[in-house]
């Protein structure tokens, strides 16, 4: 919009290209070596916010002063900004509130009391947002009810949308090594930052073991770091992929890691793919689940409650036991073998997301929310 002029503040280490003038940011300091355990996300949280301030002092000495300052809480960046700019509106972005029980930090282990306070304590830095924002948004309904009740009345629902032009169904082919993978051919596939408990990897992995003995021609396509995003790593120093190579009776020539990918391969996988695995714990829902449907996928989900907002089991979708790796492996055959009506579910998907999710009416109300914040007026 030419009548709009932006900034974006970011680490120095982001090496993102972007048509926005930028101003970068470095913390000058790492987190105090045996500092509290329950302290370490609020003090990288400082320092973040220390660094922003000075790194954006000259231009308020200068006399720049913006409308609306849009920031991720939880990290730190705009926790002193109205000590910079005392009228500026600020918009945060909320994603998560931890809770020590009930959701993602007891879901796969019970949860030990140090852990519980930990858990707790990552919320300082949000708690700290919540009280100088002047409005809040969260993706989800299940991430926004996360919130103490009380305060959630400054918070909207609204997701920031999927390209349903980009992401969309039609026909595709994928070449990873020496092989060319076209719609039609029997392939499922699984993407997620990392390779986790929090995102079923393990579950993922020991459903394929099974699979692959009842599907002779099944491929698997993954795509992700190996890497722990969420959650904690393995005590033996090992990766879970590592773990799961060594310990399932695997035929790696038919699974394909393809590492962190450009959303060019992930529309392809999403466009050729039989059946798309998506597992959580009850956690920030991922983007490319979404994605996904947007691309006509089949999504096989976890019956947990963030997955549960968007798919309803045999209406757009299937759902399936997190913990139960038979049950997966029998929910993605249902699917290979033509138990399921594929076409009505793929058609039910990308209907969910292009009546709900579309960008195209997603940037109007992210934009409208965003004017009447810095008009100092309550979003509708």
């Amino acid at each position: 919009m030419p009548d709009v002029e932006m900034m974006a503040c970011t680490l120095a280490t982001n090496r993102q290209q972007f048509n926005v003038k930028r101003v970068d940011y470095t913390p000058h300091r790492d987190v105090t070596p045996k500092i509290h355990p329950t302290l370490v996300a609020t003090e990288r949280a400082v320092l973040n916010a220390q660094s922003v301030f000075q790194a954006l002092y000259p231009l308020s000495q200068q006399g720049y002063q913006p409308d609306l300052i849009c920031a991720h809480s939880g990290w730190g960046p705009s926790m002193l900004l109205k000590e910079l700019w005392p009228k500026t509106k600020i918009l945060n972005l909320f994603e998560w509130y931890y809770h020590s029980r009930g959701t993602d930090a007891d879901f796969l282990e019970p949860i030990t009391h140090d852990a519980a306070a930990r858990a707790h304590m990552k919320n300082l830095p949000i708690l700290a947002d919540l009280a100088t924002m002047d409005w809040g948004s969260s993706p989800t309904r299940f991430q926004w009810s996360q919130f103490p009740e009380h305060l959630r009345s400054n918070i909207s629902v609204l997701h920031e949308g999927v390209d349903c032009d980009f992401f969309s169904p039609a026909e595709a082919s994928l070449t990873v090594g020496d092989h060319t993978f076209m719609s039609g051919d029997e392939v499922i596939t699984y993407t997620a930052r990392g390779m986790e408990p929090y995102r079923g990897f393990p579950q993922f992995m020991e459903a394929v073991a099974k699979l692959q003995k009842r599907r002779p021609n099944l491929h698997v396509l993954i795509a992700g770091n190996d890497r722990v995003a969420y959650g904690r790593k393995r005590s033996d120093g090992k990766t879970h992929r590592v773990h799961a190579l060594e310990t399932l009776d695997l035929d790696e020539s038919r699974i394909h890691f393809l590492g962190l990918v450009p959303l060019s391969t992930l529309q392809a996988m999403f466009r050729i793919t039989k059946a798309h695995v998506y597992l959580t714990v009850p956690f920030v829902l991922s983007w490319s689940m979404l994605e996904a449907m947007a691309a006509g996928a089949l999504v096989v989900g976890s019956d947990t409650a963030p997955v549960r907002e968007l798919i309803a089991n045999d209406i757009n979708g299937v759902l399936t036991d997190f913990f139960d790796a038979d049950r997966i492996a029998d929910s993605v055959e249902a699917v290979l073998g033509g138990e399921v009506d594929e076409t009505r579910l793929k058609r039910a998907a990308r209907d969910t997301i292009a009546t709900d999710y579309d960008i195209k009416q997603i940037l109007p109300r992210q934009w409208a929310m965003m004017q009447a914040v810095a008009a100092g007026d309550r979003p509708d």
